[in-house]
């Protein structure tokens, strides 16, 4: 509520411990106060999340054991619901982090996308919000993606290997005595070998000696310790790039819905706020006009905004199976 009773549209995207439910009715708001438990303060989002839970719960409990029993999908309800698992299985996981950990992390994945889901639509309903809309929020489900990115590929491959994938290999001077970009496995030694099995080539390889080593002066052997400690440097900025990148794409997954769901709801508050605002002191005639255009812009942007809420959900979802992927893939 703002001050002296006007209604404020960012209010209606806050997370607050007071529910209003109208801003004014009968000269009175209308307004549920939340109650502490063990002095932890209960707020709006937070029941609606457990109200979202509670929804998925509901839902897909009974489907699931339908499944397990044997039972093929029966009415559109239950081929509905279902189609969303196999869709973001098939569609979205599957594609990016593989056949062979598809199945592992099918849980996290599925669990991630209907939460968002469900909190995103419960704000399309009179009276409810979308817990989306809060930074802290999102942050929250950002941060359980972030440690999905690098805990799935420690538990794969373990911390050492981890570590060691992220830290790229730079050699600016060759080490002495071997040529550069030769690694001691060259290219030209398995052309030769296959060579010598070729009873119609002409050369001789019984009879080849490899040349003596030449001493290495101390200046390249000095050389080669500025070029080591010039590129260890270097692999020290990109490793710490690569690991602060990770915490942006975070972030960036955070801000980028919360950014979305806020701005929604900003706006269809907004346009209700116009109906009150033109019948405040303006004509009926301005009044009747404000409000038929408002309500139809609203029925417009609600069906954006119902779009979104889908939209946002799989993004978030997609772009976190992506960069899980990337890191239990990270040759590719």
């Amino acid at each position: 509520m703002a001050a002296h009773g006007e209604p404020s549209a960012f209010h209606h995207v806050q997370d607050t411990a007071t529910w209003e439910l109208f801003p004014s009715l009968f000269g009175s708001p209308v307004e549920i106060h939340l109650p502490k438990i063990f002095g932890f303060q209960i707020t709006k989002f937070m029941v609606l999340e457990l109200l979202a839970a509670g929804l998925i719960l509901g839902i897909y409990i009974p489907i699931a054991r339908r499944a397990q029993n044997g039972e093929l999908p029966k009415g559109a309800w239950w081929n509905a619901f279902e189609s969303i698992l196999t869709f973001i299985r098939n569609d979205v996981v599957r594609p990016t982090i593989g056949e062979k950990y598809t199945d592992k992390y099918m849980p996290f994945f599925w669990t991630l996308f209907l939460f968002l889901l469900f909190n995103n639509l419960l704000g399309m309903f009179p009276f409810l919000g979308s817990p989306t809309a809060s930074i802290w929020m999102t942050g929250g489900l950002a941060l359980c993606a972030f440690v999905l990115m690098h805990g799935a590929s420690i538990a794969d491959r373990g911390v050492v290997r981890y570590l060691t994938s992220l830290w790229p290999h730079i050699e600016i001077v060759p080490y002495p005595g071997r040529p550069a970009g030769h690694g001691g496995h060259g290219h030209d030694h398995g052309h030769d070998h296959d060579h010598g099995h070729d009873p119609d080539h002409g050369h001789d390889h019984t009879n080849v000696q490899a040349a003596p080593a030449e001493p290495v002066a101390l200046s390249q052997w000095l050389l080669y310790g500025v070029g080591a400690g010039f590129g260890f440097i270097i692999s020290l900025m990109i490793f710490s790039l690569e690991m602060g990148g990770t915490l942006i794409k975070s972030g960036v997954l955070a801000v980028r819905l919360f950014a979305n769901m806020f701005a929604g709801h900003m706006v269809l508050a907004t346009i209700l706020i116009f109906i009150y605002l033109a019948g405040k002191g303006g004509p009926s005639v301005l009044w009747g006009g404000v409000t038929v255009a408002s309500v139809l812009g609203i029925i417009a942007l609600s069906l954006l905004e119902l779009f979104v809420a889908f939209v946002q959900a799989y993004v978030f979802v997609f772009l976190t199976a992506l960069f899980t992927g990337m890191a239990l893939h990270p040759d590719h």
